[in-house]
């Protein structure tokens, strides 16, 4: 049962890693540094130059393919925007042709996506079926599912996890908005009417966990909880879990402003995504709701 992870050193990488591990499941990394010879568990790439070694990708059952350069450091960029999408696209189709022409295919490909492939969608709820929308992320996230098109028609079983906002104290968005919360000077985006649909760490984890063994599931799948919130009320939800008020809102313009596009997708935008499919098999989450999720975080439980 051995699994290749890409992107292990992000948040999701990692915790998965560990998860893995501690259930003594054998886990191989694909990096961008050079490695040893004799150490099969960490493998190089290079994605730009199209350098991935076939054979040292024999064997494997399940790859979970999470790399990408981070979309929220910056400001978008000509340069900026280049990469995100280079990173997504050109790693996927890479690794993709490489894994279709294996004499031993994994059994299942996991590879991410993001609910940016809704755009904004403001109060509509938002499933699977639901269409791609407009901007540069649902650009990105539409390109970067297309491209393990060659995986799907050699016959691996691919998942495209469509993950909202992962919550956890440890890294990704939580850790960058604690500091002025905990001054008490925080408070929602803009208006604070825009859905944000979220999913705490632990379930992040338990997903691709639970998607490694669904056989039956494929394509897209909504990586969140089952409770989106506005931002208002997750503004709320935060300072009340630090005991602070989160009354102060931040002007959509100034937003707008200082971030441009990137600010504009990614803190503005309203995203009321349903996890449908992950509803329909049944799945359970251990943290459905922003307040729960919100104290476990602080508390150092993810």
């Amino acid at each position: 049962m051995r699994v290749l992870i890409t992107g292990a050193g992000g948040l999701i990488g990692a915790a998965l890693t560990s998860r893995l591990e501690s259930d003594g499941v054998p886990v191989a990394h694909l990096t961008r540094q050079r490695v040893l010879a004799s150490d099969p568990s960490r493998i190089y790439w290079h994605p730009p130059s199209g350098t991935l070694d076939p054979a040292a990708l024999e064997g494997f059952r399940t790859v979970v393919h999470l790399a990408g350069d981070n979309i929220a450091s910056g400001k978008w960029t000509p340069d900026k925007k280049k990469r995100i999408y280079s990173s997504r696209v050109t790693g996927t189709t890479l690794l993709c042709r490489i894994l279709a022409n294996l004499e031993q295919k994994p059994k299942t490909l996991i590879c991410a996506s993001a609910i940016g492939y809704y755009g904004d969608g403001g109060d509509e709820q938002l499933t699977e079926d639901s269409g791609p929308g407009q901007g540069f992320l649902a650009e990105v996230c539409t390109a970067w599912e297309q491209a393990a098109a060659s995986a799907v028609e050699a016959g691996i079983r691919v998942v495209h996890l469509r993950f909202g906002m992962v919550l956890s104290g440890r890294g990704g968005a939580l850790p960058r908005m604690l500091p002025v919360f905990r001054l008490g000077l925080g408070g929602p985006l803009g208006m604070g009417r825009n859905w944000m649909s979220w999913i705490a760490l632990e379930d992040a984890v338990g997903i691709m966990l639970y998607a490694m063994d669904a056989r039956r599931m494929k394509g897209a799948v909504n990586a969140v909880a089952p409770n989106p919130v506005q931002n208002r009320d997750f503004a709320r939800a935060l300072g009340a879990a630090l005991h602070r008020p989160a009354i102060l809102p931040a002007p959509a313009f100034a937003i707008k402003l200082l971030l441009g596009e990137m600010g504009r997708e990614l803190l503005l935008s309203s995203s009321r995504v349903t996890p449908q499919r992950l509803e329909q098999k049944g799945f359970t989450w251990r943290y459905p709701d922003i307040d729960e999720a919100l104290k476990a975080c602080l508390h150092g439980r993810m």
